[in-house]
C-alpha cells in the first residue's frame, strides 16, 4: 500500500512537470536554439577545452548525487501518469537537462572565454635570509659548591716567614683571593651577601657570592658591599661577611681564633679615609691579622707586566682613572677620573633596551646586560661613519645580534598525510549530509505548503455554495476573519510556492513577482467604508515599497551598466593609445597616494592639540556647547532651528574627521582604487615592479625602525619565540663608544682621550727632569672595561692628531686586564716595597687606624 507521504511527493513532482512542460514548451524550444549557439561560440573562443571537460564532468557528477539523493522514487501508478503525460514531449526533458548545464558552463566560463584574456600579474619574488644568529641570554647563576682549601694554609706555614701572604683583590665586580705563592686566585666571587630567616624551621640562613644564586628566596635579599657605581665600601656588614667566606675557604677556621698570616689588600685609586680606616679597624680587630699591607688595583697590574715609567689607563668596573707613573712611583697628583666604568655600561645598555622594547615579556636585569656587554659589544673604528650606516640593509644580518629569552611555545600536533585526509573526508561527509537534510526540509516543507494550498482551495470550492452561517462556521474554524482574508492566504501560499520553485531552479526569486494590486488608490476616500480605508491604506505602504525596490534595482542595474561601460571605455584606450593610457593610471595612482598621505597627516595632526585642525575641531565643539552663540538673537528668535538646514549637519562630520576630509570615501575604498591601478601597471607597464607599489615601499624591509628592533628580518607576532627576543645592533658600538664620548650617555665630563690628551700635553709638560716621550713610549691599557676589540686603536688613533708628528706614541695591553692585578699584589710579597709599606698590629695600635704607609 502506498504511504499518503510518498502520494504527495508524486502528485508534486506530476504538477511540477506538467506545469514546465504545458506552460514553457516554447520558451524552452526558443532557449535551446539559443543556448546551443552560444555554447558554440564559447568553444570556439574557448582554448582550455580541457577545463570545460572537467568542469562538465564535476558539475555532472554533482547533479547526478544531488538528483538521486532529493529525487523521491515514484509509485508504479505515478510513474504510468507521468509517462502517460510526457510521451509525446521526451525530447523536451532531455533539452531540460542540457539548458541547466549549459547555463552553469556559460555562467562559469564566459568571463574568461568570450573578453580578451588579461595578462597574468607578475610573481612578486620572495627573499630568503640567512638563518639568524641567535644567543641564549646569560645570567649570573650558581655554578657548584666550593669547598675549603686547607692545603694553601699548610703550605704556607712550611714557608720561611715574610715570604707569604694572603692577597685579597677586593674589586667592586669581583674578590678575588688567594695565597700568594699561588699563580692565580683560588676564588672568585661577586661581593655580595643573602641572608633570610625560615621562621617554618626557625632557622637563618646566609649566603655570599656565587652561594646566593643557589637558593630561590636567597636571590631576593642580595647585598652588595659597594656603593652602586663606586668603588667604595657602603655596607660593611656585607663586606666583613664576604671576608669571613674567604677566610673560610681558604682553610684558615683552622686557625687558633685569628689570621695568622699577613694580608695585601687592594683597593681603589684615591681611596675615601673613612673607609680605609673601617677596613682597618676590620682586619686588625677583627681577624688580628699580624700585618697588612694595602696598594692600588691597576699599579698592580702595571708592576706585574714590567712597568716602570708610562701611562697607565685602568678603566675597571666602577671607574676609568689614568694616572702617570715614573720609576716605578704613581705621580697621584697628576692622576685624572672618570665616572664610567662597566658596571655604568651594563646600566645604559639596560636602559637603551627598555626604551627599545617597553613592553618585553621577559624579565631584564643587569647581570644579563653585563653579559651582552661583555660577550657582544665592540669598540667601533670609525663610530661616526659605522653608525650612520649601520642600520644599512646590505650586511645588517652580520651586524645584528639576536639574544633569546626563555619562552614557552605552543604545542602544534603535527596531523599525518592520512590523517588530513580522514579529516578532509569527514568534512565532506559532513558537508554532504548537511545538503541532504537541507534539502530533505525544503522539501517537507513545500509538501506542507502544498498541501495547505489544496486544503484551502477546497475550503473556497466550499464556501461558493454555503449559506453565510455555513460560511461563518468554516472561517471560524480555521481563525479566518472573512473571506477575504481567506483569499489573501491563497495568494500568499501560491506566491511562496512559486518563489521555491524558481529556486530551486536557480532563477531570481524578485523577477517572478507579479506587480500588486493598486486599485484602491484611485477610489476616493468618500466612496470606501472602513475596510476599503484600511486596505487603501495597506495598498498605499505597499505601493511605497514596491517602488522603493524598484528605484534600488534600476540604481543597480544601472550601476552594473556603468561599471561595464567604464571598463569597456578604458579597454579601448588601453588597445588604442597604450602610453597615454599608462600615463593616466600614473596619474591617478599619484592622486590617489597623495589623498591617502594628506588622511594621514589629518589623523596625525588631530592627534596633537596644538595643531590648527585639532584647534578648529575643538573651537567648533566649544560652539555647539556654548549657550550664548556669538551672533544676537532678534526678538522671538530663541528657537533652535539647528537641523533646519541639511548643510548644519556637516558640522558632525567637521568635529570627527577634520576640516577638508571626505568621509565617504574611507581608507578601504582608497586602498582597493590603489590596488586596481597598481595591478593594471603591473600588468602592462614592464618598466612599473612590485618593488615600485606602495605596500612594496612601505613593507617592513623599507622601515629603519623594522631594521632598527627586530633586524634584517620578517617579524611573526604569533611565534613566542620572536616575541621573546632582543636585537643588539646600534647599542652594541653606542655602549663603548661613552668612554671616548661621555656625552651621549649625558655624563659632563671629557673623554678618555682628552683626558689623556691633557696629561700628556698639559701637566706633564714643564715638570724638571720629566720626559713626556718616557711616558708615551708605554700607554699601558689594564681593567675589564679596556677588553672591548679596537680600544687600543681608538685611543691611538685619538692621540696621535694631540701629539707631535715624530712622537714616539706605544700602546700595550696587560696579558690578562682581569687577574694581573691580583697577580703583581700577589708577586709584591716579600719585597723591600712590601716590607716598607705594611703596617703591623702593633704600629696599628699604637698610631691609630687611620696610619698608612707609602712604599
Amino acid at each position: 500500500m502506498e504511504s499518503p507521504h510518498e502520494h504527495q511527493q508524486n502528485l508534486l513532482l506530476s504538477r511540477i512537470i506538467t506545469n514546465v512542460l504545458t506552460t514553457r514548451k516554447e520558451k524552452l524550444n526558443e532557449a535551446i536554439v539559443v543556448m546551443n549557439k552560444s555554447l558554440q561560440d564559447i568553444n570556439v573562443q574557448n582554448m582550455n577545452i580541457e577545463l570545460v571537460a572537467q568542469m562538465f564532468k564535476n558539475y555532472q557528477s554533482n547533479v547526478l548525487t544531488i538528483r538521486h539523493d532529493l529525487t523521491p522514487t515514484p509509485s508504479p501508478s505515478a510513474r504510468d501518469n507521468l509517462n502517460s503525460k510526457t510521451t509525446d514531449s521526451g525530447i523536451i526533458h532531455t533539452k531540460i537537462n542540457s539548458i541547466t548545464i549549459l547555463v552553469i558552463i556559460i555562467i562559469t566560463m564566459a568571463p574568461s572565454a568570450v573578453d580578451t584574456p588579461m595578462p597574468p600579474l607578475p610573481v612578486r619574488e620572495e627573499k630568503t635570509y640567512p638563518p639568524a644568529r641567535i644567543f641564549n641570554v646569560k645570567e649570573t647563576k650558581f655554578e657548584k659548591h666550593v669547598t675549603p682549601q686547607p692545603d694553601g694554609r699548610e703550605e704556607a706555614l712550611t714557608r720561611p716567614e715574610g715570604s707569604a701572604a694572603i692577597v685579597i683583590d677586593n674589586g667592586s665586580s669581583a674578590v678575588r683571593a688567594g695565597w700568594s705563592f699561588d699563580s692565580t686566585p683560588r676564588f672568585s666571587i661577586p661581593p655580595i651577601m643573602a641572608k633570610y630567616r625560615d621562621r617554618k624551621l626557625g632557622k637563618t640562613y646566609s649566603f655570599a657570592g656565587y652561594d646566593c644564586y643557589a637558593d630561590t628566596n636567597a636571590k631576593g635579599h642580595i647585598r652588595n658591599a659597594f656603593e652602586l657605581g663606586t668603588g667604595i665600601v657602603s655596607n660593611w656588614d656585607v663586606e666583613e661577611h664576604v671576608l669571613d667566606w674567604t677566610f673560610l675557604k681558604l682553610g684558615m677556621n683552622n686557625a687558633e681564633g685569628s689570621i695568622d698570616f699577613p694580608v695585601v689588600l687592594t683597593e681603589a685609586v684615591a681611596n675615601l679615609p673613612y673607609s680605609r680606616k673601617s677596613m682597618n679597624e676590620i682586619i686588625f680587630e677583627c681577624y688580628g691579622v699580624p700585618s697588612l699591607a694595602i696598594g692600588i688595583d691597576s699599579l698592580f697590574s702595571y708592576r706585574y707586566n714590567k712597568g716602570q715609567t708610562g701611562l697607565v689607563v685602568s678603566s675597571s668596573y666602577s671607574s676609568t682613572h689614568v694616572i702617570p707613573v715614573y720609576n716605578s712611583s704613581a705621580m697621584l697628583a697628576q692622576a685624572i677620573r672618570l665616572n664610567w666604568g662597566g658596571w655604568h655600561a651594563a646600566e645604559y645598555l639596560l636602559k637603551l633596551i627598555r626604551l627599545k622594547y617597553p613592553t618585553f615579556t621577559g624579565k631584564l636585569n643587569a647581570s644579563q646586560a653585563e653579559n651582552m656587554v661583555r660577550d657582544h659589544c665592540y669598540m667601533s673604528k670609525a663610530y661616526d661613519d659605522e653608525l650612520r650606516s649601520y642600520l644599512d640593509w646590505t650586511g645588517l644580518e652580520d651586524r645584528d645580534i639576536v639574544i633569546q629569552y626563555p619562552f614557552t611555545e605552543e604545542v602544534v600536533i603535527q596531523k599525518s598525510e592520512e590523517e588530513l585526509a580522514r579529516i578532509a573526508e569527514r568534512k565532506r561527509e559532513s558537508g554532504r549530509r548537511l545538503q541532504e537534510q537541507a534539502a530533505k526540509m525544503r522539501l517537507e516543507k513545500l509538501m506542507r505548503k502544498e498541501q495547505e494550498l489544496e486544503y484551502y482551495k477546497k475550503l473556497v470550492e466550499k464556501l461558493v455554495d454555503a449559506n453565510k452561517k455555513e460560511t461563518k462556521r468554516l472561517l471560524d474554524a480555521e481563525d479566518m476573519k472573512d473571506e477575504a482574508h481567506l483569499e489573501r492566504t491563497v495568494k500568499d501560499l501560491e506566491k511562496s510556492i512559486k518563489r521555491a520553485r524558481t529556486k530551486d531552479l536557480g532563477g531570481d526569486p524578485e523577477e517572478e513577482q507579479e506587480v500588486p494590486d493598486f486599485s484602491l488608490l484611485e477610489v476616493p476616500d468618500e466612496q470606501l467604508d472602513e475596510a476599503g480605508l484600511k486596505a487603501k491604506r495597506h495598498q498605499r505602504l505597499l505601493k511605497s515599497n514596491h517602488e522603493a525596490r524598484a528605484r534600488a534595482k534600476a540604481e543597480k542595474e544601472a550601476e552594473k551598466a556603468r561599471v561595464a561601460e567604464e571598463e569597456r571605455l578604458d579597454q579601448e584606450r588601453r588597445e588604442n593609445n597604450l602610453e597615454g593610457w599608462l600615463e593616466e593610471k600614473h596619474l591617478a595612482r599619484e592622486n590617489t597616494l597623495q589623498r591617502i598621505k594628506e588622511r594621514e597627516r589629518l589623523k596625525a595632526d588631530l592627534g596633537n592639540r596644538k595643531s590648527l585642525a585639532s584647534q578648529m575641531r575643538m573651537k567648533s565643539i566649544a560652539n555647539l556647547a556654548s549657550d550664548n552663540p556669538r551672533g544676537k538673537r532678534r526678538r522671538g528668535g530663541d528657537d533652535d532651528n539647528f537641523g533646519a538646514n541639511d548643510d548644519d549637519w556637516g558640522v558632525y562630520r567637521q568635529i570627527a574627521v577634520g576640516e577638508g576630509s571626505d568621509d565617504e570615501e574611507g581608507e578601504e575604498d582608497l586602498g582597493a582604487t590603489l590596488n586596481t591601478l597598481e595591478e593594471d601597471l603591473l600588468r602592462y607597464d614592464p618598466n612599473f615592479t612590485h618593488e615600485h607599489t606602495w605596500a612594496a615601499q612601505n613593507d617592513w624591509n623599507k622601515s629603519l625602525m623594522h631594521a632598527f628592533m627586530r633586524g634584517p628580518r620578517p617579524f611573526d607576532a604569533s611565534s613566542q619565540a620572536e616575541i621573546h627576543q632582543i636585537h643588539l645592533n646600534v647599542e652594541r658600538i653606542r655602549v663603548p663608544e661613552i668612554v671616548f664620548q661621555p656625552s651621549i650617555a649625558g655624563v659632563d665630563q671629557a673623554g678618555l682621550v682628552e683626558i689623556t690628551g691633557d696629561i700628556l700635553t698639559q701637566r706633564l709638560v714643564g715638570l724638571p727632569g720629566i720626559n713626556r716621550d718616557d711616558f708615551l713610549r708605554d700607554l699601558f691599557l689594564t681593567g675589564g672595561n679596556t677588553l672591548y676589540e679596537n680600544f687600543d686603536y681608538r685611543l691611538r688613533q685619538g692621540l696621535t692628531p694631540l701629539l707631535p708628528a715624530d712622537s714616539p706614541l706605544q700602546i700595550r695591553r696587560a696579558s690578562n686586564a682581569l687577574l694581573d692585578a691580583w697577580r703583581g699584589a700577589a708577586q709584591w710579597v716579600g719585597t723591600p716595597a712590601w716590607k716598607t709599606a705594611t703596617v703591623t698590629r702593633a704600629e696599628y695600635q699604637e698610631k691609630g687606624q687611620d696610619y698608612l704607609k707609602a712604599s
